[in-house]
């Protein structure tokens, strides 16, 4: 019997805040944070590394606050600190279905989190571990889209896998249009010029300079990341031409 090996080896998984909070718009639901949970487990038995980055949006948007005329430096540092708390929530869940878990944050508070250090992450992967990257890059005016795709190419990550609610991007909101039509496979350069949402363009842009790859795929779906992980062609996928 043959068995299919993993399509990749060291992901990174990039979660919105939004998506721990499910149907409540707010927060954080104990039911959707422990399936997330269970998810991940499944990925971390195939022997892949995985590492991971939380947007903080379900507890604080920087950039709402910022355009109600708050500072937006201080707002964006408040977002850091939803992201930290969201962590946290997500290292609880781990732990409780046994995966060993470390959170690392780009803004030092050594009571709840490790200081980000590449060495100690990358060591922390090789040992089986999931890693959270907690706190964004650490500075303002950058998104966790950024972080994850910087957080990706310091640890060497082989894809960074963009869960969503949808099961890829379309050309149009399919929410709204029952016309959108979706796309299998993107440039860069197409994400880029269409103006498309997958992540923002500074995000986007070091992927490109750096060739990662991007799989956006519908995370509600049950196994869904693990399909994706063994190759199975769901969602889509923004890579060089």
């Amino acid at each position: 019997m043959i068995v299919a090996k993993p399509a990749f080896r060291k992901i990174l998984l990039k979660l919105s805040g939004e998506a721990l909070a499910g149907n409540n718009g707010y927060g954080i639901d104990p039911e959707i944070i422990t399936g997330i949970a269970g998810e991940i487990r499944d990925v971390v038995a195939l022997g892949i590394q995985v590492s991971l980055v939380i947007g903080g949006g379900n507890i604080f948007r920087g950039l709402a606050a910022s355009s109600a005329g708050m500072d937006r430096a201080s707002a964006d540092y408040m977002g850091m600190l939803a992201t930290v708390m969201n962590s946290l929530a997500l290292q609880d869940a781990l732990e409780t279905v046994g995966v060993k878990t470390r959170v690392q944050s780009a803004i030092e508070m050594r009571e709840i989190a490790e200081p980000y250090i590449r060495r100690r992450a990358v060591r922390h992967l090789e040992k089986g571990r999931v890693v959270i990257f907690a706190a964004g890059t650490g500075n303002p005016y950058f998104t966790t889209d950024t972080a994850a795709s910087l957080r990706a190419m310091e640890i060497g990550a082989e894809v960074i896998l963009k869960a969503t609610k949808v099961d890829g991007v379309y050309n149009a909101d399919p929410a709204k249009d029952p016309s959108a039509v979706k796309y299998d496979s993107l440039s860069y350069l197409d994400v880029l010029q269409k103006g498309l949402q997958v992540m923002d363009a500074t995000a986007t842009s070091l992927c490109m300079d750096n060739d990662l790859p991007i799989i956006v795929f519908n995370m509600t779906q049950p196994g869904n990341i693990v399909k994706v992980l063994m190759g199975e062609s769901i969602g889509t996928i923004v890579k060089g031409e």
